[in-house]
């Protein structure tokens, strides 16, 4: 996305990064930069932000220097067989959509250590489950609407589960916490 490509080029820039940019936070369809404007010049930090967007997207896959991250998965979620249905692919069919292309971190949110992940097989988009559960367990590996995530914690819920993943996706002691943070590219492997 145009969000990811831009963040890609700012936060890769740490050695043009004007002093006083703190943090830079994708969304969907935005972009935070974060300055202390005690440090930071603001017209400096227009500037460069200016900058990156008229170079244009970066060479390379925006997610370059993030990484690469496996996550297994037991497809046993509870709304597989219905996702199936809906995508006509079938139980089979969305497992090998799902393990079948790379997805990156476009952004996240929702709860600490929850990303957005894009690029996946566009025949998995399904709309959101029309009533949202209670409670979704920690490790829920689900699709909604044109993205896949991971319930980092048990949380109510509306995306519609496919799997679950033993891999934690927050851990306060790690460093970092999250294991999806912007920019990671994800590859979802079929535990047997």
């Amino acid at each position: 996305s145009d969000v990811l490509a831009l963040f890609s080029a700012l936060d890769g820039d740490r050695a043009g990064r004007p002093a006083g940019v703190e943090e830079v936070v994708p969304a969907e369809r935005s972009l935070l930069v974060r300055f202390d404007p005690a440090v930071a010049d603001r017209s400096r930090v227009g500037t460069w932000i200016r900058a990156a967007l008229a170079a244009g997207p970066a060479t390379g896959a925006p997610a370059a220097a993030a990484g690469w991250l496996e996550i297994p998965v037991r497809y046993d979620g509870e709304d597989l067989v219905e996702v199936g249905e809906l995508t006509a692919l079938g139980r089979d069919g969305v497992v090998a959509a799902h393990t079948g292309q790379d997805w990156t971190v476009a952004f996240t949110g929702f709860a600490p250590g929850f990303g957005y992940l894009v690029g996946g097989d566009p025949r998995l988009q399904v709309a959101r489950r029309p009533a949202p559960r209670t409670r979704v367990p920690a490790g829920a590996v689900a699709l909604g609407g044109r993205y896949s995530g991971v319930y980092p914690r048990p949380s109510p819920g509306g995306w519609r589960i496919i799997g679950t993943t033993p891999v934690a996706m927050w851990d306060l002691d790690r460093d970092p916490p999250a294991v999806l943070r912007p920019g990671v590219r994800v590859r979802f492997v079929a535990l047997p």
